[in-house]
């Protein structure tokens, strides 16, 4: 159900909001910025707000069984891998191999993002996850496993994602609305950051306790929990799906974002950050096994530190109100680069551990920051395709991690990593001093 067609002046800031019932078709001519709704209240920002509603609640649930599932997954696919094959450039493969078709069939997510009830692409999402980590768990199990059913598990599971996670992350407003989309995001990424504290450490005394097998069925286990969940999910609007074929609909997406300057320029920076800041995420087990020289369990414990200062980033942007956002999005970026040098340094594992605090706060406020504002910013009409090519950047890194492994073995880990959090400082500056645009969105 499409949103009644109406103009009108907030009061409190001036800002004029057009629905998208306005304005039934795109003509492809530029026009001004979307602009968010404002607030109704100061404490619609409150830091748990939107888990007063049962459906938030209920999606918020979800989403933490399933991320706990990818969280784990992650971790031991990569580590698994170099535990297999002691190659620092089949780590980046394997995130390669989930990469590409992620990148790829985002766009497509998008448009189904747009057409159909987005919580149907979640459950089928969901339920594919779990039965490959049951796959791969009787592989493991049976000892048939080789890097090879590890490369082919990580192309279907990127196919999977692409298709699901622009439903995901569009889904959103559909449950809790514009006025609390940024408290909403930032929760969401909170218990995700969650699973990245508990998680990966859960998964490495499983790895080193029982075996990895174990990990594989516990995630099994995650991915039909979050299916449960969603079955009971219900959504407060849905926008009819167009009439207009998918390539048509691909190609009022793409001249969409390109002629919404606000859009593109955060979206270009998100794009940037992720590729330059996110290969460490893949790396990690290369890192501690080359240059902190400690096991599994302690892996673990540093997803464990990145997720616990991902936890007061987040919580930190749920709690702001809709002012200064832009610059928010740009200083919390910056931290992250910089925590970023700090920790390619270290050689102490100590140390290391304690750094990845600030680099998981750097990375949680980045994230939510740029997901709030281009969901704000953004029509319901246009939304899946516009978080669709958001959740490119994730097929983007992956591509990037497997350059910055190939990279790391030619000038060593160290200086890969270091390299290019330097770089992301520059991109930052750059864009604090020519792209006045982006730091004054609110």
């Amino acid at each position: 159900m499409k949103t009644s067609s109406s103009s009108e002046r907030s009061k409190g800031n001036g800002i004029t909001t057009t629905s998208t019932e306005a304005h039934p078709s795109y003509t492809g001519k530029p026009t001004q910025d979307p602009q968010p709704s404002s607030s109704s209240s100061t404490s619609s920002f409150r830091t748990f707000a939107s888990l007063k509603d049962a459906d938030f609640r209920l999606f918020w649930a979800a989403s933490m069984a399933q991320m706990a599932g990818m969280n784990m997954q992650m971790m031991v696919r990569t580590w698994y891998m170099y535990f297999l094959t002691e190659r620092a450039t089949m780590v980046g493969a394997v995130s390669l191999a989930s990469a590409l078709p992620m990148l790829f069939l985002s766009p497509i997510g998008g448009i189904i993002a747009d057409r159909i009830q987005k919580r149907h692409m979640l459950t089928a999402g969901q339920a594919a996850s779990g039965a490959l980590g049951l796959a791969i768990a009787v592989a493991v199990q049976t000892e048939i496993i080789t890097p090879t059913y590890l490369l082919v598990a990580a192309v279907i599971q990127g196919t999977i994602m692409g298709l699901m996670m622009p439903s995901r992350q569009a889904i959103i407003p559909e449950i809790v609305g514009r006025d609390r989309l940024m408290n909403a995001i930032s929760l969401n990424m909170a218990g995700q950051n969650i699973n990245r504290l508990v998680a990966p450490a859960v998964a490495g005394i499983l790895i080193e306790q029982i075996g990895v097998a174990s990990v594989y069925f516990t995630l099994t286990g995650l991915f039909f929990i979050a299916v449960f969940f969603t079955l009971f999910l219900h959504t407060k609007s849905f926008s009819s799906p167009s009439p207009k074929g998918a390539w048509s609909d691909l190609k009022e997406g793409v001249i969409y974002i390109r002629q919404n300057k606000t859009i593109l320029g955060i979206l270009t920076l998100a794009l940037i950050s992720a590729v330059l800041s996110m290969p460490l995420h893949f790396l990690l087990p290369v890192f501690t096994e080359e240059i902190l020289q400690v096991g599994a369990q302690e892996l673990g414990f540093l997803w464990s530190a990145l997720g616990l200062g991902a936890i007061f980033g987040s919580l930190g942007v749920a709690s702001l109100g809709n002012r200064n956002r832009g610059m928010m999005m740009l200083v919390f970026t910056l931290g992250l680069g910089i925590a970023l040098v700090a920790f390619s340094s270290s050689t102490w594992y100590t140390v290391s551990l304690f750094l990845m605090i600030p680099v998981g706060l750097g990375h949680a406020g980045r994230m939510a920051l740029s997901n709030a504002l281009t969901q704000a910013y953004t029509d319901d009409e246009h939304r899946g395709r516009v978080m669709s090519v958001y959740m490119m950047e994730f097929g983007v890194m992956s591509i990037a991690t497997f350059g910055a492994a190939a990279l790391a073995e030619i000038i060593g880990i160290q200086l890969a990593i270091g390299g290019m959090a330097a770089l992301m400082v520059f991109v930052v500056i750059f864009y604090v001093a020519f792209v006045p645009r982006i730091r004054r969105l609110s």
